[in-house]
């Protein structure tokens, strides 16, 4: 199930991705997250009280470094799209699949756990082969005077990496997914007030202003689904199936802005899209659908 709770938020992500690029033309990249933050405590918030969970937690520090990584991630990740290629950025950012799976199989050797290493083994393979799929549709470049911008999209995909580990470790605490995205919002609002104290707000111009609902719901929907799949474990296979959000945006770049996709691109798709499924198909072979969260986590 956790499968299709990803590929959902990696549709939501994608479909955001299409009202931001039309919303960049009218709105700053810090109003964009401030608004998003503002849609997303109101939506969970809702969904909280509808679902009768406390909006107070046991865990709050959890929640705070979370929120930290997360919203880290994404200033570096908004400085990279600023300041190199975009195909570039965003590989890089997509290397937190890479990260996630170098932070558990080190997790793995550190514990010395050896035959689950194996067992890990393929399953890191198809993360590798689905980020390779990735970098053959973006087929990203860097230039010598990139270098420290393309250090800081480098740590947007190690903050993004850690993040994703601290929802799945949310997860295992009991943490609702709603609560955890509701934090995560308040977090995403608070650093968006706060840079818009120093760059202003833009004027607001109907119907542009109308992107800015859509973003925020989808944002929060992508959220919600990303958290309820990271928290299910399977943190590996989750973390590979991600990257259908590369083959979304394509699609949306051919039918909507009339990009173009070589065959490398399409045969990156084909390698993402076979990836994912072989990953859930190790995962769904290896391991016991009885065995307890906190130990599937790590497949």
């Amino acid at each position: 199930m956790q499968a299709s709770w990803m590929i959902l938020a990696s549709l939501f992500f994608a479909t955001m991705s299409v009202c931001i690029k039309y919303a960049s033309e009218y709105f700053h990249t810090f109003e964009l997250v401030f608004y998003r933050g503002v849609v997303g405590v109101v939506l969970m918030a809702a969904i909280c009280r509808s679902q009768r969970v406390a909006l107070r937690t046991p865990i709050p520090l959890m929640h705070v470094w979370r929120s930290a990584i997360g919203v880290s991630s994404l200033t570096a990740w908004f400085y990279a799209i600023a300041h190199l290629p975009l195909a570039t950025a965003m590989t890089l950012n997509y290397m937190s699949g890479i990260w996630v799976a170098a932070f558990l199989v080190g997790g793995t050797l550190l514990m010395g756990r050896v035959q689950d290493m194996v067992r890990q083994g393929p399953v890191v393979l198809t993360v590798i082969a689905g980020f390779s799929g990735v970098v053959m549709i973006l087929r990203p470049t860097i230039e010598q005077n990139q270098l420290f911008a393309g250090v800081i999209g480098l740590l947007s995909g190690v903050g993004a990496a850690m993040a994703y580990m601290q929802v799945a470790a949310l997860g295992r605490m009991g943490e609702p997914e709603a609560r955890t995205v509701l934090y995560f919002s308040v977090g995403t609002t608070l650093a968006g007030a706060v840079a818009m104290l120093f760059v202003g707000p833009s004027a607001w111009v109907w119907p542009h202003a109308g992107w800015l609902l859509p973003i925020g719901l989808l944002a929060a929907l992508g959220q919600l689904c990303m958290t309820k799949a990271y928290s299910s474990g399977a943190t590996l296979v989750v973390a590979n199936l991600q990257y259908s959000g590369i083959v979304f945006a394509a699609l949306y770049g051919l039918f909507l802005f009339g990009d173009q996709i070589p065959w490398i691109g399409w045969a990156g798709m084909a390698l993402i899209i076979a990836s994912g499924i072989a990953a859930t198909a190790l995962r769904n072979r290896s391991l016991p659908r009885t065995l307890p969260i906190a130990q599937a986590e790590d497949h």
